[in-house]
């Protein structure tokens, strides 16, 4: 049964970067979301908060799994983070998508998931440049901040919103009409018809 989305925490992670993501996706009510570190020890976000994860990278079920999510962090920049870069391909390949934002997608390609789909990230290039091996520079879409396509989805550092908009997606989260009109709210502060409407009566 999948019925988990598991959020990757470590010391330096972008801690603002899926807020949006895991806010709707607990709203529902369906999904449980856990925390899972390197080890179950605390961590401290970008943003100076403590995180306690919840289990280890060794504990992660992948049959549970309805989504793994990849924050970004100066540590995949250092090329460090084999250990998730291992449980991201082991996740994917039991059937589960993975979803990275800013430099964690670089964990996505070098588990080998970027080669053959339709990807972005920071900037054309940011991935050749940290990931030794990586095949995918033709499938590098740089017109979009985030893009959902083979089990993976991925975003731009700028692209939060649209993070959100494809996990969201993934996810089957509300309708489409109302996932568009989620998308205007947050994106252009555009107010969706009932909030219109609610807004008229308080006048």
């Amino acid at each position: 049964m999948r019925d988990t989305v598991y959020f990757l925490v470590f010391d330096g992670f972008a801690d603002w970067q899926a807020a949006l993501a895991l806010c709707e996706i607990r709203r529902p009510g369906d999904w449980r979301v856990q925390a899972v570190g390197f080890t179950p020890a605390a961590v401290t976000s970008m943003g100076g908060l403590t995180v306690q994860p919840e289990l280890a990278l060794a504990q992660l079920d992948c049959q549970r799994a309805a989504l793994l999510i990849v924050p970004g962090g100066h540590l995949w920049l250092r090329g460090e983070g084999e250990p998730a870069v291992t449980a991201i391909r082991d996740v994917h390949a039991a059937g589960a998508p993975v979803a990275a934002i800013d430099s964690g997608v670089l964990a996505l390609a070098r588990a080998g998931l970027l080669d053959d789909c339709r990807h972005t990230g920071n900037w054309s290039g940011q991935i050749a440049s940290q990931v030794p091996g990586y095949a995918g520079a033709r499938q590098y879409d740089s017109e979009v901040l985030a893009v959902s396509d083979g089990g993976t989805i991925t975003a731009s550092h700028l692209g939060s919103v649209e993070f959100a908009r494809e996990v969201i997606h993934t996810l089957d989260l509300y309708s489409p009409s109302d996932r568009e009109h989620w998308y205007r709210l947050f994106k252009h502060a555009q107010l969706p018809p009932w909030c219109v409407g609610e807004t008229l009566v308080a006048a």
